[in-house]
């Protein structure tokens, strides 16, 4: 099984990495807040 490695660009202009084995899944979550706290208080994520 593989993995990704990603990194979002928040609103504010910060950063924030993490890995996971479903992309689009995990990308989802953020984007609905229920990612991370810090993506969830700085969207929208790109």
């Amino acid at each position: 099984m593989s993995g990704f490695m990603y990194i979002l660009k928040c609103a504010d202009g910060s950063y924030y990495t993490g890995s996971t084995i479903d992309l689009e899944t995990r990308f989802r979550e953020h984007e609905s807040g229920s990612g991370a706290n810090h993506t969830a208080n700085r969207l929208p994520v790109e």
